[in-house]
């Protein structure tokens, strides 16, 4: 079997719709400018769409030396280099995460347009967020994504999924960084160590899911797909899996159209 690259995802802002690329640079803590900022509300609590799916309407691009935002018929940019210098302690689950305001007037425009108070803040160093794998018995530096720099699903899982689901969804709703071409189901799961390109990545586990699969990230609307078909044939103990995450072992760029090998 060849495993080939199909598609590549950025998720600058967490939780943020995704953006679809060519190609992206590899890093200890995820692709550059993946999930390198999130929003917090008042408590400084990070926000994500299980709470707010309405986050899926808000769709990022890069352009150059900034990120611009497009939420209905309002468009907001800032550099990706700004920051202000005082430092705000939050968290990403169980994580303590130091991060930075990008500006007042970003967040302005995100509370305006959410309704509520809240900040856009940004992750700035290497080391800023460490999350503990008990399943590596090690600490790894990770970006502000749920727990791991990667997520890697192959394509022969959704084809499985959709031939169960009276409603087709695409890849989208599971928001992988990498997603490969394959030939059985949830084979990924049992990758060890692999390469695409020049850039090795080490397997790390499967990736449990919850409700934010069920938003539909067209629309913002939630429903009880596909969790409620996948829990019939992936939940393992108390998490329902699909695709897994891995973490890169040396910086590179990959490309769609790479091979997968080991």
């Amino acid at each position: 079997m060849n495993y080939l690259v199909k598609e590549l995802y950025l998720y600058p802002i967490k939780s943020l719709a995704g953006i679809r690329v060519e190609n992206a640079r590899a890093e200890e803590m995820g692709f550059e400018n993946d999930r390198r900022w999130m929003l917090i509300d008042d408590q400084n609590q990070f926000i994500t769409q299980r709470k707010y799916p309405n986050l899926s309407q808000f769709y990022p691009k890069i352009l150059e030396n900034k990120i611009s935002i497009t939420h209905h018929n309002s468009i907001h940019e800032f550099f990706i280099n700004e920051s202000l210098e005082e430092p705000i302690s939050s968290k990403v689950w169980d994580d303590e995460t130091k991060v930075f305001e990008v500006n007042k007037a970003t967040s302005k425009w995100f509370s305006e347009a959410l309704g509520f108070r809240c900040k856009l803040v940004k992750i700035a160093n290497i080391g800023d967020r460490k999350h503990s794998s008990s399943k590596l018995n090690t600490t790894l530096n990770v970006s502000l994504a749920d727990g791991y720099p990667y997520l890697l699903i192959g394509s022969e899982s959704l084809n499985f999924l959709n031939e169960k689901l009276e409603e087709k969804i695409t890849i989208a709703r599971f928001r992988p960084n990498i997603v490969i071409s394959s030939s059985i189901a949830h084979e990924e799961d049992f990758f060890g160590n692999f390469q695409i390109g020049t850039v090795k990545f080490k397997n790390t586990k499967s990736c449990g899911r919850c409700i934010m699969v069920n938003n539909n990230p067209m629309n913002g609307i939630v429903k009880k797909e596909p969790l409620k078909t996948l829990s019939a044939y992936r939940k393992v103990e108390n998490s329902i899996l699909f695709g897994t995450n891995a973490m890169c072992l040396n910086e590179g760029k990959i490309s769609i159209g790479d091979a997968l090998f080991f």
